[in-house]
């Protein structure tokens, strides 16, 4: 019984170090400049291919657009989080 128990709490804290390190990973800096890096990148290569007047700008759209989705807009929640949010 107390194997079991200790098992258990060895498991929950091998899931918690990995959940912590995967939310790390999905908030660092690192990520979203990497992903900034990437965006930017294959959109500049689309616009080349597609022609536009204006490429290294007109790449800049998408990867601004994936910046704004990665900011956190705490107005934002703290009004879901008062008016929405259900437990």
């Amino acid at each position: 019984m107390m194997m079991d128990l200790e098992k258990e709490i060895a498991a929950i804290k091998a899931r918690n170090q990995k959940v912590e390190a995967d939310k790390a990973w999905e908030t660092s800096m690192f990520r979203k400049i990497a992903i900034l890096i990437i965006t930017y990148t294959f959109a500049l290569i689309l616009m080349f291919l597609i022609n536009v007047k204006h490429p290294y700008l007109d790449a800049l759209v998408p990867t601004l657009g994936f910046y704004l989705s990665t900011l956190s807009l705490d107005f934002g929640k703290k009004i879901w989080l008062k008016h929405f949010y259900r437990k």
